[in-house]
């Protein structure tokens, strides 16, 4: 019933656009009908564009949806976002689970090519990558106060977007809906599911089928995050027993600097910090490489760990770099605390490329004229250059612990599955397994690996309440990324509610 009424509403409102002569922004004009750099045909419809959330300021936020390539009548829809705070989802389009492989042309100037992903999330559902808060990705508004903003703002406003989008296509509200995303998404998701938790409970118009979410490697408590990484370190090799035993000694179990930190707790934190300095932090098993022009880390008054003062200087050894790999894995040891909530281009000296990998590919097709034409994305005077992770916004984390959200979103039976890399640095799963295992429910399918093509790729323990915490294997921070295949193997049995 609710899809009939939306529809009639969308037909209503076009008629009346046609006879006042306004034009009125359908999905039709929003088809993304060919790609620069792809040569081949969809293997399902894409759409783009943009919903306009606040008439008064043109507050606008940019949304890219790629139908399923299985049955998209019935399969999910899945909202993605990228963490940050401030980085775009078009990197999970890019470089994770999007429809394509992106390539650096060879020719300097030329346009990256485009190859279909065999692991894209297209495959079993349709997804909705959505740039958020705006000021982020192609989000706009006129008024740059909209640029100051934080965990309530963001998710009340996201909330505004998927009902503004929803009325432009109904189609899918009797589609299961997820929300997912990763890193600083630890907060986007809960937040915004609890919001769309509430319009559902209070008949808000249109009513979406929402089933669950997904959160990887995402920040979620300052002490269970802030806590996690002296045990992955040691767990991993990293520190020796003996440290391991000082800093527990001296830190009494409270890994994360306090009012109340002691002075030899901060002297072996700064030993722990010593040891793994060299690391890429995203992912411990990968190199990391430094450009020579890259920048020191500013860190005065910041409290960051070695590891983030010796960013940018020079091993000897180039590679571009890409400073996504910054915005989105924010924070390290989590600095995430009420208020202000530092950008990358805050700790930098300059804008300039930070270690330790590139992010040219979706730099240099996003900002072509040509692709953000076939976007339908705003004249550059109102967007900018588009960048991964930018420095526009002031944002401000005033949402607190994730845990509550988790639990009245679980509670009310809504599926949740929280995946970590098991090698990423930066938010490491001994933080994502203490919380979930601190949620206090019962265990229903105990600690065990599960299976891809027939190999261990991860474990995973099962909780009452829907509530699945899943390691990874060998993947770091960004875990389609890393493990593109098993990836979309979780994420299918997830979505399609059969056992992992």
């Amino acid at each position: 019933m609710a899809t009939r009424c939306g529809a009639a509403a969308i037909v209503a409102a076009a008629t009346l656009a046609v006879l006042l002569g306004v034009s009125l922004s359908a999905p039709e004009s929003a088809l993304v009908k060919s790609l620069p750099g792809f040569s081949g045909s969809f293997p399902s419809k894409h759409y783009s564009g943009y919903v306009t959330i606040d008439e008064v300021t043109g507050k606008s936020l940019f949304y890219y949806l790629v139908l399923s390539e299985g049955k998209p009548s019935q399969d999910p829809l899945v909202l993605w976002l990228n963490g940050g705070p401030g980085c775009s989802s078009f990197d999970g389009f890019v470089y994770e689970h999007g429809p394509f492989d992106f390539h650096m042309p060879k020719a300097p100037g030329q346009i990256p090519s485009l190859h279909l992903n065999s692991y894209s999330w297209s495959k079993v559902s349709s997804i909705l990558y959505l740039d958020s808060p705006a000021g982020v990705g192609f989000s706009y508004s006129k008024n740059k106060s909209d640029y100051i903003t934080g965990d309530k703002k963001t998710a009340a406003d996201s909330h505004k977007f998927l009902l503004k989008w929803f009325e432009l296509y109904p189609e899918f509200l009797s589609n299961p809906f997820f929300i997912s995303g990763e890193s600083y998404a630890g907060i986007y998701v809960p937040t915004l599911a609890c919001e769309v938790m509430k319009g559902i409970e209070a008949g808000t118009k249109p009513i979406l089928n929402f089933k669950g979410y997904l959160v990887g490697n995402g920040v979620t408590d300052e002490m269970f995050d802030g806590n996690a990484l002296v045990p992955f370190v040691h767990g991993m090799a990293l520190i020796s027993d003996e440290l391991f035993e000082e800093v527990t000694k001296e830190c009494q179990g409270v890994y994360y600097l306090t009012e109340n930190t002691s002075s030899s707790c901060v002297t072996k934190l700064a030993e722990v910090d010593q040891d793994v300095s060299g690391l890429n932090m995203y992912d411990i098993l990968e190199p990391c490489y430094y450009s020579p022009n890259s920048l020191k880390v500013n860190t005065e008054g910041s409290q960051l760990p070695l590891s983030f003062r010796r960013l940018g200087e020079n091993t000897g050894r180039t590679l571009p770099v890409r400073k996504r790999m910054f915005g989105r894995a924010w924070p390290f040891r989590a600095p995430v605390r009420p208020g202000h909530v530092p950008s990358w281009p805050e700790l930098l000296s300059s804008s300039n490329s930070v270690p330790c990998t590139d992010d040219q590919v979706a730099t240099a097709w996003l900002n072509n004229p040509d692709v953000r034409k076939a976007l339908h994305v705003a004249e550059e005077s109102l967007v900018g250059t588009w960048e991964l992770c930018t420095g526009k916004i002031d944002f401000h984390h005033d949402a607190g612990s994730m845990i509550p959200f988790h639990k009245n979103l679980t509670l009310r039976g809504y599926r949740a599955l929280i995946f970590s890399g098991d090698h990423d640095m930066c938010v490491p799963y001994t933080g994502s397994e203490a919380w979930t295992r601190s949620m206090g429910y019962k265990v229903v399918d105990k600690w065990r690996p599960w299976l891809s093509k027939e190999q261990v790729v991860g474990y995973l323990q099962v909780y009452d309440h829907n509530l699945t915490f899943l390691t990874i294997k060998g993947a770091g921070h960004t875990v389609p990324e890393y493990k593109p295949r098993e990836a979309l193997d979780f994420y299918s049995r997830f979505l399609a509610g059969t056992p992992i």
